[in-house]
């Protein structure tokens, strides 16, 4: 976990110092908080364009549950994630990627069984209704 981190930083730092040259090579004079305002809005912005349409596309399709699972998977790997490094800051556990993985897991393994159980479900009124 350490070395992914380490790794995913260290990666993050060259973007950062790219961008940072970029500045002073055409000497603007934006502060390291100006340039995270506008990178951050520029990336989020252009993740609109793309998902925006995709969710509506899903929508339209009566997908909600795609949308909500989505969102849901998200949220789970920020948790997880913010779960381990506060671990690591407080001292109160070790931090492992594989702590993150098994969490993902058990995430999968009951949306699994909350699938089946709804397809079961959907498949009862839908044998019903014909009759």
């Amino acid at each position: 976990m350490k070395e992914f981190l380490y790794s995913l930083v260290g990666l993050i730092a060259k973007m950062h110092h790219y961008i940072l040259k970029l500045n002073d090579r055409f000497e603007y004079d934006f502060t390291d908080k100006e340039l995270h305002f506008i990178v951050i809005g520029v990336l989020g912005l252009a993740m609109i364009f793309v998902v925006y349409p995709f969710f509506k596309w899903l929508a339209k399709k009566e997908h909600v549950m795609v949308i909500a699972w989505i969102y849901v998977f998200t949220l789970i790997i920020v948790i997880t994630f913010g779960i381990e490094i506060g671990q690591k800051i407080t001292n109160t556990g070790a931090m492992e990627f594989a702590d993150i993985m098994f969490g993902v897991v058990g995430f999968f393994a009951m949306f699994a069984c909350f699938a089946v159980a709804r397809g079961v479900y959907h498949l009862i009124c839908r044998y019903t209704k014909k009759r």
